[in-house]
């Protein structure tokens, strides 16, 4: 089954030469042997060492091997491993094709160009790119249109050039800048009394996206995505509670609405460094298909460290609480809210994985996921409330 795979990544200032970049042309970048870095320090490698044509080209840990080293400055315009190219399966030109090792045929293909950090195939125009914003041993490049996020920057052999940093974030830019916020919404706890203000993904994508200095922005210290929900604030008018907090949406801005059948999941690491009573970091929430606002599913973080799963008991409402870990407060901590088959929920929280199953009753509705800080105390407080910094934001449909 085809996979989508959008997630938040991340945005790095390394950059692949240091003069004009184009491979094969600048004298400046000589044919030259050696590793390619990228997302996570990570190098691209050839999978299982095989010179065979069709052979996936991957991430993974930097061995030193024959696998990792390639050929870049080729007056070709080539980039070459194990005596073969690197190429475009197909010489397909669409987002997501992948990327292979083959015959050298001097196709357009075959021919990539440095451009500021990022490395870009002739014949499609778009750049190489770490499947789903991930830097796990065996993620799949492909090519995709080139959006600056840190998964499409490379530091060549001999450009001289340092590679991504492990945490790959960018304190520099605008959270768009280091996540892919095009299939996000952004609900603020300012606005009119039951209306708060919400800012579309059109304003949020890029490095000089939209940002809040008080509510969403990036902290300068880490790079992390940062979210600040007080006590006091605009809320909706189906909760008494505020919230600085993303609401996905489909790439061409509607919103999403998938169905529980196939595979979802959302993906994140993040840190609390403040919560006055709890708060909520990411959910499954009802769209259309009945009269219930209700969440499928909600991720609670506590002072005390504790992490709560709640589970709704039916659209009408009911919810029983699952503690599923502790992290104390202010430790970086990840978590994976999945559904699978179509009835059952399955959350992992650093590493350790429990299921739940999903009553029937929600099959008629459409169903979106959340993450950010949802503040889950209300009073007259504007400096107590709830702190959200993420490093990882993942969502996948398959």
């Amino acid at each position: 089954m085809k996979r989508r795979s959008r997630l938040l990544a991340v945005l790095t200032t390394s950059v692949v030469v240091g003069t004009l970049g184009v491979l094969g042309i600048t004298n400046a970048l000589a044919a030259t042997s050696g590793p390619i870095t990228g997302l996570g320090g990570k190098c691209v490698d050839v999978a299982s060492a095989s010179s065979a044509n069709g052979t996936a080209v991957q991430l993974y840990d930097c061995n030193g091997s024959g696998a990792q080293s390639w050929t870049v400055g080729n007056t070709d315009n080539t980039v070459q491993a194990l005596g073969k190219c690197l190429d475009v399966a197909a010489a397909s030109t669409a987002n997501g094709a992948k990327v292979q090792l083959y015959d050298c045929n001097g196709s357009a293909a075959q021919k990539w160009t440095a451009s500021a950090g990022t490395l870009v195939n002739t014949g499609s125009g778009k750049c190489l790119d770490a499947t789903g914003q991930s830097s796990a041993n065996g993620t799949q490049l492909q090519i995709w249109s080139c959006t600056g996020t840190a998964n499409q920057a490379w530091s060549l052999p001999g450009g001289g050039s340092t590679p991504p940093p492990s945490s790959g974030l960018n304190p520099a830019v605008a959270p768009g800048g280091n996540f892919n916020l095009g299939i996000w919404q952004l609900q603020l706890p300012v606005g009119s009394p039951g209306s708060p203000t919400t800012i579309p993904s059109s304003q949020l994508k890029g490095a000089n996206g939209y940002v809040n200095p008080t509510y969403f922005f990036t902290d300068k210290t880490d790079g992390s995505m940062t979210f600040w929900a007080p006590e006091k604030g605009v809320t909706t008018p189906n909760s008494k509670y505020a919230r600085s907090e993303l609401r996905e949406m489909n790439a061409n801005g509607s919103a999403a609405d998938w169905k529980l059948a196939g595979s979802h999941k959302l993906n994140a690491t993040l840190r609390i460094p403040n919560v006055t009573k709890n708060v909520c970091v990411g959910q499954i929430h009802l769209g259309s298909g009945g009269p219930s606002t209700k969440p499928l599913v909600e991720l609670y973080y506590r002072p005390n460290g504790d992490i709560y799963l709640g589970t709704e008991n039916s659209p009408d409402g009911g919810q029983t609480l699952h503690k599923v870990g502790n992290v104390p407060l202010g430790t970086k901590w990840s978590y994976t809210i999945a559904v699978s088959g179509g009835n059952k929920i399955n959350l992992t929280v650093n590493g350790s994985t429990t299921s739940y199953s999903i009553p029937s009753s929600f099959n008629p509705y459409g169903m979106y996921f959340k993450a950010g800080s949802y503040n889950q105390s209300s009073s007259d407080s504007t400096t107590n409330g709830a702190k959200v910094k993420f490093y990882v934001l993942n969502v996948t449909h398959g």
